[in-house]
């Protein structure tokens, strides 16, 4: 035993020499060109961002081809040679499905820098960056489906397995086709949600109650990022098949209310002019909608609505909070006796 691994060391000492200077060598010569182009170009520019996005990925697939044609050189008789180009061929493929994945990504990279969020251009700006990484991401996905496959394909037992397993691809077909269906209907409805755009990146949505913000979709879920900072995870099926509201569709400004109960002996004109000194001394207002209206009453009040704009949901918030504890500030302090009241007549029998 101890002779033939002496004859095959013996046997692997030049192509093995051979292999490592050719892998050394190629590394070298990457790095150094590598470093050259960083040098030379700025880190903005558009050929930079895919470099700087597959440079590791790129080099691992030099020094394996670098690898591959020096044992491709090699005496056909090496001991263990078919299994080194096996194994240089299955990790070839691997470092390429790599590269694919990192340059995929560096494309969405690019088309999202290339359109930023400019004033008065954000609704273009956000379409475009949900589309791009939605369909980035579906890309990637098949990439790497495409790589696995190939990888498995450099197995003998793999290849001759292939037949007997098409020959099934029917009955197996309709089995995984119903394991599958929750994530092949999420697949599907994040198609239709990137080419239809219901919502967008960064887009303000009222889901379930919760006031939250588009803060990732991917291709099977979305992720909400909730007014207290929790983190709502919803499939992108629910979005097809449920009603949501969508807060800045086509713009961000929003109409907000006040409702205060006051009673009938209230003078209304007072609160008008209060409501409108609110608004004027207001960062948040944007001076497009201010009205005053009775819209309710009762046998015991009546009931004052105070409509508002704003540019925002988030500003829409605090300017409704703001006028409400001036209003009631107003009342309390000014008509404290036009508060509602119980009113009740005593008849003596």
């Amino acid at each position: 035993m101890m002779g033939s691994l002496e004859a095959a060391l013996e046997a692997w000492w030049l192509p093995g020499l051979s292999a490592l200077l050719a892998v050394l060598s190629t590394y070298v010569v990457y790095r150094l060109t590598l470093a050259l182009i960083r040098h030379f170009t700025e880190s903005r520019t558009v050929p930079r961002l895919f470099l700087d996005a597959a440079a590791r990925a790129l080099g691992a697939v030099l020094c394996l081809l670098a690898l591959s044609g020096a044992l491709s050189a090699a005496p056909d008789d090496l001991p263990l040679l078919a299994g080194f180009r096996q194994a240089t061929t299955l990790f070839l493929i691997l470092a390429m499905t790599w590269a694919a994945v990192r340059l995929t990504s560096a494309i969405g990279e690019v088309i999202v820098a290339m359109n930023p969020v400019l004033e008065g251009q954000w609704q273009r700006a956000r379409k475009v960056e949900t589309q791009t990484r939605f369909l980035v991401r579906c890309l990637n996905i098949l990439i790497v489906i495409i790589g696995f496959g190939a990888a498995l394909m450099t197995f003998e037992s793999v290849r001759q397995v292939g037949a007997s397993v098409l020959a099934s691809a029917g009955v197996g077909g309709i089995i995984l086709g119903f394991a599958a269906r929750p994530v092949l209907s999420n697949l599907l409805a994040g198609m239709q949600i990137a080419l239809t755009q219901p919502f967008r990146i960064d887009d303000v949505l009222h889901v379930q109650g919760e006031w939250c913000w588009v803060e990732e979709v991917t291709a099977t879920y979305v992720v909400l990022r909730v007014w207290d900072l929790r983190r709502l995870v919803v499939p992108l099926q629910w979005f097809i098949e449920n009603p949501f509201q969508n807060w800045s569709r086509k713009s961000a400004d929003l109409l907000g209310t006040v409702f205060i109960w006051v009673d009938y002996t209230m003078p209304v004109e007072p609160l008008r002019e209060e409501f409108k000194r609110l608004l004027d001394e207001s960062d948040q207002w944007d001076g497009k909608v201010a009205t005053v209206q009775v819209t309710d009453s009762n046998d015991q009040a009546m009931q004052v609505r105070f409509l508002m704009s704003a540019p925002d949901s988030s500003k829409n918030w605090d300017l409704r909070c703001a006028v409400r504890e001036g209003l009631v500030t107003y009342v309390q302090k000014h008509y404290p006796s036009h508060l509602p009241r119980m009113r009740a007549r005593l008849v003596d029998e």
